[in-house]
């Protein structure tokens, strides 16, 4: 009796364990996607969940995508080593927020490699595609890179053409390379985390930073200022990056779906949407009456060239003291690309 009834509920429950075995087979692969720009941003729609919308399709819902915008699954400072240990299977942050690690790619935000933020992420996804700096990133796989538009010098009550106008005034600082340039040009740099610039400025703190348009709009400070130096004097590089056992232990089909957007194109579309959104917040600058100054190649400016170099020749040469003797060789590449991705000075217009 107990034994027809044993061989009854397996023969019942059989069809059942198979369609659950079945299921689990089809059920989609989650990757948890986790960066900095809000939710609402032009850059976390734009970019990256129009990234993970394509990702889903192309996989046919076998790949899903949750996105975690605003730090809300890894901080800041600690995003990129996040897809090194399996805390966030993909990544997305600045190479800055981990000082000193990414070296050969700062080089790309040295003053005047680039105009606009789709040159510069041609610039810098180039240099990676050509095995340049891509060993920086050996513990990740990377998606791809790109960069923000160039970072221009805004004021709230001075008006600045020349370095000489930048004596004592206190300029936050946007890296340590950039830092060090402003002080060499008898500027005060400081440092804070940019939600802090808006009080700062409004209780007089400092009297100007280095910015792009893009985020002088979304952090609300060219309600305080006045006058803009649209100088191409500093770029964030970042990188969009996926944890290597989460790559690897996709089948071939899926990974090729994840190949399929990574690369070149991603990396221009990045690119793109900084563009536009340097152009709003210049555009914004504009209708409140502000007084814009631009000095389109500062490497070639009697004025500014001087001090710029020096600054780069101190990165270089920091560099080549560190053992990166590919270094200089890096930074003429990179300016030599400036020709080929000559197509982002018609998006910084």
């Amino acid at each position: 009796m107990n034994h027809a009834i044993s061989r009854g509920l397996a023969t019942c429950l059989l069809p059942a364990l198979t369609l659950l075995v079945s299921s689990g087979a089809d059920a989609a692969t989650t990757l948890r996607m986790g960066h900095i720009w809000p939710a609402g941003s032009a850059v976390n729609q734009q970019v990256f969940e129009a990234w993970a919308d394509a990702i889903e399709r192309e996989s046919d819902g076998r790949l899903e995508v949750q996105n975690y915008p605003s730090q809300t699954l890894t901080p800041a400072n600690q995003a990129y080593d996040s897809a090194v240990n399996g805390i966030a299977d993909i990544a997305i942050t600045l190479q800055g927020y981990t000082a000193g690690r990414f070296p050969l790619t700062e080089i790309v935000q040295l003053p005047g490699v680039s105009s606009s933020a789709v040159q510069g992420s041609c610039i810098l996804q180039s240099l990676y595609d050509e095995g340049r700096i891509d060993q920086e990133y050996d513990d990740t796989h990377v998606l791809f890179l790109f960069t923000t538009g160039p970072a221009y010098l805004h004021t709230r009550d001075t008006e600045i053409e020349t370095p000489t106008d930048l004596q004592g005034l206190r300029i936050r600082r946007p890296s340590e390379v950039a830092g060090e340039m402003l002080e060499r040009m008898g500027a005060q740099p400081v440092g804070m985390p940019a939600p802090d610039i808006y009080s700062a400025m409004q209780r007089g703190v400092i009297d100007g930073l280095s910015f792009p348009f893009e985020a002088m709009k979304v952090f609300r400070i060219n309600e305080l200022t006045k006058y803009h130096l649209q100088i191409p004097y500093y770029s964030g590089a970042l990188v969009a990056t996926m944890n290597q056992r989460a790559y690897q232990r996709l089948p071939d089909d899926l990974k090729t779906v994840i190949d399929d957007n990574s690369g070149m194109a991603w990396s221009l579309k990045a690119g793109g949407v900084f563009a536009e959104l340097d152009k709003a917040g210049r555009e914004q600058a504009l209708e409140q009456g502000d007084v814009i100054h631009e000095v389109a190649d500062p490497l070639a400016d009697p004025d500014w060239s001087g001090p710029l170099e020096a600054g780069t020749r101190r990165y270089l040469g920091r560099l080549a003291e560190r053992g990166l003797d590919q270094a200089e060789g890096i930074y003429h590449e990179a300016l030599d690309l400036r020709d080929r991705c000559a197509v982002s000075r018609d998006e910084a217009s």
